[in-house]
């Protein structure tokens, strides 16, 4: 499902590149996130049998009609090739794709304990020097790490967390 999300998405990008569209189309998508978000329901109505295509075809005229022509068309097609259940993962690669475009990552940074403000900051600096990227950090409270921090950035894990330690010990040992 993941590379089906992805050539969706990417279409789209490009067809918003291509049209000079990227920021109107990506306020709608943001605003279809959010009403997915409020109404998870809406894609099960969107992919239930019991409706007609037509029905659910009309359905995303009468939400968003008021949208971007591609974006309307992009639920079209999803809902017409029965893949409208990909619709979330298919948001999140646009944005990938969008920060991508605008020179920025997400980094996924998981701590046991909460950071304070200063250390925040000067991890965030600290990767933006390692990427030259602007760092869009999405902070994850993860007991499991018993101390430490692991960063998902850029398909990479830097793990420097306390559990991955002795998990590494444990293996030197072991042998």
């Amino acid at each position: 499902m993941a590379d089906l999300s992805k050539e969706y998405a990417s279409a789209l990008f490009s067809l918003a590149y291509e049209k000079n569209l990227i920021n109107e189309i990506k306020e709608d998508i943001d605003a279809l996130r959010k009403v997915v978000k409020e109404n998870p329901e809406y894609l099960d109505i969107l992919s239930s049998p019991a409706l007609t295509l037509s029905n659910r075809l009309s359905l995303i005229d009468e939400a968003f009609g008021d949208k971007n022509e591609y974006v309307v068309s992009f639920l079209k097609l999803l809902c017409e090739n029965r893949n409208i259940a990909t619709l979330n993962e298919c948001i999140d690669e646009f944005f990938l794709l969008i920060t991508e475009l605008e020179n920025r990552t997400v980094a996924k940074i998981y701590y046991a304990f909460e950071l304070t403000d200063l250390q925040k900051e000067k991890l965030v600096s600290k990767l933006k020097g390692i990427t030259k990227k602007e760092i869009d950090p999405i902070y994850i409270e993860d007991t499991g790490l018993i101390g430490g921090i692991k960063i998902e950035l850029d398909g990479k894990v830097l793990d420097g967390s306390l559990s991955s330690r002795l998990n590494n010990i444990k293996g030197v040992i072991g042998k």
